[in-house]
């Protein structure tokens, strides 16, 4: 159970400064890049209150939207709700029929049905018990729920918990920043990519970020070029 001696506990953070340098001495590749940066800290999203259910169910109306019109869906959801924060009790009090007056999908309203049984039903891990599982422990709890898959919970576990070790493989602009990393004709596959991070663990979120910014900054410096 949460806090035995055999369960230890994960912290939400981590020291980015002293992962930086870890990444650097680890992988030499990244000093150009990381010079042209500078330094990443996303140290202050992780110390805010964290609901899950919340955070999900903002992950579901975020998804395949741009974030101006997902604002607005979720600014217009939070209306119509008794208090701003989704979780099964509020979100029963609104209708698929309230949903759908808010821009919701129907799609997007099933998975946020889907969650709310689930938090309902106390299959949604609280985040003092987050605090003693692990990234695949709690990639394996909140994937069954609709709409939530790995990447969505992986964006869970670097930008709100701050887990120190996540790469994931699978999202386009880390591949782009991977590709430009190591000089390559095209974007490494997932498979390569997790290999390739090997040499960036147990920093691995760092290392994504920075993946993120060279893939941005490569696109910025080929549209100056062009304008």
């Amino acid at each position: 159970m949460p806090g035995s001696v055999d369960m230890p506990r994960h912290k939400r953070g981590f020291d980015a400064a002293a992962a930086r340098r870890a990444l650097l001495r680890a992988d030499p590749a990244f000093r150009p890049w990381v010079q042209k940066i500078g330094p990443i800290d996303y140290s202050s999203g992780w110390s805010k209150p964290f609901d899950i259910a919340d955070a999900l169910a903002r992950a579901i109306l975020y998804q395949q939207l741009s974030g101006k019109a997902a604002a607005t869906i979720v600014g217009r959801v939070e209306q119509a709700m008794p208090e701003p924060r989704f979780h099964h009790q509020t979100l029963a009090r609104l209708s698929d029929a309230q949903l759908h007056a808010c821009g919701v999908s129907g799609n997007k309203t099933l998975a946020l049905r889907d969650l709310a049984r689930r938090d309902k039903a106390g299959e949604i891990p609280d985040s003092r018990s987050l605090q003693y599982l692990d990234n695949e422990a709690i990639i394996a709890a909140l994937i069954p729920t609709r709409g939530i898959g790995r990447w969505t919970v992986e964006m869970m576990l670097m930008f709100r918990l701050g887990r120190p070790d996540v790469l994931p493989v699978d999202d386009l602009g880390v591949r782009q920043g991977a590709m430009l990393l190591d000089g390559l004709s095209e974007m490494p596959q997932p498979k390569a990519l997790m290999l390739r991070g090997e040499a960036w663990a147990p920093f691995r979120t760092l290392a994504s970020f920075y993946l993120w910014r060279i893939a941005d900054f490569r696109k910025e410096a080929v549209k100056r070029s062009q304008d």
